[in-house]
């Protein structure tokens, strides 16, 4: 990620603040910017991790407010996970996420073809689909790296 494209996403982010009516203090620049800052995904507790050592009074429970209502205002998103921890996402482009069934890792992936997957009518008949994301899962380049070394 460059910087440029953490600029833009934190821009993003104090854009959509001033819309809701939402203070874009410190402590919220820092969440963003470090969920901005990377792909990994993380969780609650790695984003806490982080942000602390450059805010050494930020609460855990401010961290898990933050990013739940950054959430709610669509700045960010929380990605499904094999785990029981959520993991979330600054990344708001249109996107598809690959997982590792070992190591549990998610990245992001671009395609036109999934993009424009069209609901089948079964899906349909059921409600409005107002988005689509496709989730692939499999062993990544690592943990198959690791697989074969094992053999």
């Amino acid at each position: 990620m460059t910087s440029a494209q953490v600029g833009q996403r934190v821009a993003g982010f104090i854009a959509a603040c001033r819309r809701q009516g939402v203070k874009a203090t410190r402590q919220r620049m820092e969440i963003l910017r470090e969920l901005a800052a990377t792909g990994e995904h993380p969780d609650a507790e790695t984003v806490f991790s982080r942000v602390r050592r450059r805010l050494p009074s930020i609460s855990l429970d401010t961290v898990y407010r933050t990013l739940h209502m950054l959430q709610e205002k669509g700045v960010i998103a929380r990605v499904p996970s094999m785990q029981d921890r959520a993991r979330f996402d600054a990344n708001m482009d249109r996107h598809h996420h690959f997982v590792c069934t070992v190591c549990g890792r998610i990245s992001d992936f671009y395609s036109a073809a999934l993009d424009s997957f069209a609901p089948p009518p079964a899906v349909r008949a059921l409600g409005a689909v107002d988005s689509v994301h496709i989730e692939l899962r499999g062993r990544c380049r690592k943990c198959r790296s690791e697989l074969k070394k094992n053999k």
